[in-house]
């Protein structure tokens, strides 16, 4: 926590892509709802007047040359340091005045605020209906995997606390991030809060940079690449007993055959149900082994943030001491 007499600072982040229909009202808008924060918008080799609309109202713009959201977002968090970070998309889809509400969430504690669409007025304004089937068809997968029930698990629209922002590995490249940051909260059984807001679809003339299909597919290969990663006993030791019972099957017809002929008929089929029932027996061994180092993981990484939150406060403590009267 912060010391009494220190005034938290913090840190909007906008990443943008060629927003300049809309990157200069979402700039005001956040300036006019946290006056004290420092705007910063990362141009993403936008090719319009995107930075310089930015620029000329009052934010602070940096340039990110690797193209992707996730890209931009990596940058954000290793370059701001900001006691309270509130991220948001340059397009004017989510509302500024929520964001004080949003930080003081993350003063109360709370490592990741959620700004969730879904349960206000996210499926009236998006006229896209396969990203509405898309983020149902995320959030049912995620919330049945981690046993959550995280109702926005794709939004753009977070807070963030410094320890948060400072030991999350981010390794997507794209728009699959959102996804990324809230499986990496269940899994490591972060404090997250949801905060409905409401969403608003893209002013006219504004152009989402969203493919339906092509990023659809990325964040399900996410999902696929840590549930492998941070559920490996289910993964791996799913498809292990799928093979195996498939293997016991196989050798269960070929000893039936042998029981009322004496003989042993098809060894093709008996040498691949042994291998299958060995595969299955392999894959099992192994997610309960990734998933003992999973686990350890999990111990070292709540080890790293109690050591990281802990050099947060003393260095708060070193530059804004406690008065005394």
């Amino acid at each position: 926590m912060l010391e009494k007499n220190t005034s938290p600072s913090v840190a909007v982040l906008l990443p943008c892509y060629n927003e300049e229909v809309t990157i200069g009202k979402v700039v005001r808008d956040f300036k006019a709802a946290l006056p004290d924060a420092d705007v910063y918008v990362y141009d993403n080799n936008s090719t319009d007047r995107t930075a310089e609309i930015a620029s000329g109202e009052g934010a602070i713009v940096r340039k990110e040359p690797r193209q992707g959201k996730g890209n931009v977002i990596r940058a954000m968090f290793e370059d701001i340091d900001a006691d309270v970070y509130v991220m948001a998309d340059g397009d004017d889809t989510y509302p500024a005045d929520a964001a004080p509400a949003m930080v003081d969430k993350v003063l109360e504690g709370y490592d990741m605020v959620i700004g969730d669409r879904l349960s206000s007025t996210y499926f009236q304004e998006n006229k896209r209906p396969f990203h509405n089937f898309g983020n149902r068809l995320v959030r049912g997968s995620i919330n049945g995997l981690f046993h959550a029930n995280v109702t926005d698990i794709m939004t753009g629209y977070r807070a963030f606390s410094f320890t948060f922002v400072k030991t999350y590995p981010v390794l997507s490249r794209g728009f699959e991030v959102e996804t990324e940051m809230t499986i990496h909260s269940l899994n490591n059984n972060l404090r997250l809060y949801e905060m409905p807001i409401q969403y608003r679809d893209r002013p006219e003339g504004s152009v989402s940079k969203l493919d339906t299909v092509g990023d659809g597919i990325k964040v399900m290969g996410t999902i696929f690449r840590m549930i492998r990663e941070y559920k490996p006993l289910p993964f791996f030791g799913g498809i292990g007993c799928v093979l195996g019972v498939l293997g016991v099957v196989l050798c269960g017809t070929v000893t039936v055959d042998f029981w009322n002929t004496g003989m042993v008929a098809r060894f093709p089929t008996l040498i691949g149900a042994v291998m299958l029932v060995i595969a299955g027996l392999l894959l099992f061994v192994t997610g309960v082994v990734l998933d003992v180092m999973a686990k350890n993981d999990r111990k070292a990484f709540i080890v790293e943030t109690n050591s990281f939150a802990m050099l947060r406060r003393q260095h708060n403590h070193d530059t804004f001491p406690t008065s005394h009267v």
